[in-house]
């Protein structure tokens, strides 16, 4: 099989296509891989800035979509059914895959492979960040960073499902707008300035909950941007820097500056994952959450594709096709 392959960390240009022995599937889900999703993980694995640090050589991917070969007894799953799913951290871009039964998760017929590789990773991430962390309550508003990202387009898609009645997308440049309207954004500010444009447009009264993966110098302003009671949901630090935060300004406005490992809670709550796409997955099936539209790259393109997420080029998802 063919599969991208890090074998030292220089980045994504050092990021190869390679052939690979198929996993034995003793006891697992397998398979057989029609479109991998990449995520600003898979940069920082490229480098060795990654928390988690697999030994080299190593395929990166958390996530993938295609069409079960073969599935143990009890799995969600059966051979030839569409499948979506989640290696975790890394193995996902190869076009042969073994995971446990419970990483593997039924793909709605309306969902294509390209969406639906690109769906998990942040998909999952931004419900538990809303629900679980945030607790976002029906009426409420919404505020997103990163908003023509990832993380981004992903809580732009979920939260109006999810009871917000309103999301407010934070884009760095002109051109990333048309992204955020598309993920459904009701109101768009960019970047520069954002802390006032979120003043005006909400007479003053602050947003309900802040979704931020981009962390650096906009952190302080996202906390003003909040009101009374708000919630400040840190995703992560594309932006690079990673803030700190004055704790008296949680403490004037009973403002909530929270965590959000996905990844952690999920590890460690046996059944979470199978409980989140539970959830989810009749909304997809349902057409009430709108599949992503993910920037789709071709195998051979894969540096590329992760050098994307790295520069900050990406528009949406980004989705490796792995078959022609």
């Amino acid at each position: 099989m063919r599969a991208v392959q890090v074998s030292r960390l220089d980045g994504p240009e050092a990021v190869r296509v390679v052939e690979l022995d198929e996993p034995a599937g003793d006891g697992a889900v397998v398979v057989d891989v029609y479109a991998a999703g990449v995520a600003f993980p898979d940069a920082l694995l490229t480098r060795g800035l990654y928390q988690h640090k697999p030994e080299l050589p190593f395929v990166p991917g958390a996530e993938a979509a295609g069409v079960v070969r073969s599935a143990p007894a009890g799995a969600q799953v059966s051979a030839g059914d569409r499948a979506a799913a989640l290696t975790m951290l890394s193995g996902g871009m190869a076009q042969v895959i073994a995971l446990p039964p419970e990483q593997v998760f039924p793909l709605p017929d309306t969902v294509s492979f390209e969406a639906g590789a690109g769906l998990l990773f942040n998909d999952l991430t931004v419900h538990f960040a809303l629900t679980q962390r945030g607790r976002l309550s029906d009426g409420e508003t919404v505020l997103v960073h990163g908003a023509a990202g990832g993380i981004g387009t992903s809580a732009l898609r979920l939260a109006p499902a999810l009871g917000a009645a309103r999301t407010i997308a934070v884009v760095s440049t002109q051109d990333k707008a048309d992204i955020a309207r598309a993920a459904g954004a009701t109101d768009v500010v960019l970047a520069d300035g954002f802390k006032e444009a979120v003043r005006d447009m909400t007479a003053g009264s602050g947003v309900d909950i802040v979704v931020d993966p981009v962390g650096g110098d906009r952190f302080t302003d996202s906390l003003r941007s909040l009101a009374p009671g708000g919630r400040l949901l840190v995703v992560g630090f594309t932006g690079g820097d990673i803030p700190t935060v004055k704790v008296n300004r949680l403490l004037l406005n009973n403002l909530d500056a929270v965590g959000v490992g996905w990844g952690a809670w999920a590890m460690s709550h046996p059944g979470y994952l199978a409980h989140q796409w539970s959830q989810l997955q009749p909304l997809l099936a349902a057409g009430t959450i709108a599949p992503p539209q993910p920037e789709v790259y071709s195998l051979q393109r894969a540096a590329d594709a992760i050098a994307a997420l790295e520069n900050r080029s990406a528009r949406g998802k980004v989705v490796l096709r792995m078959r022609d």
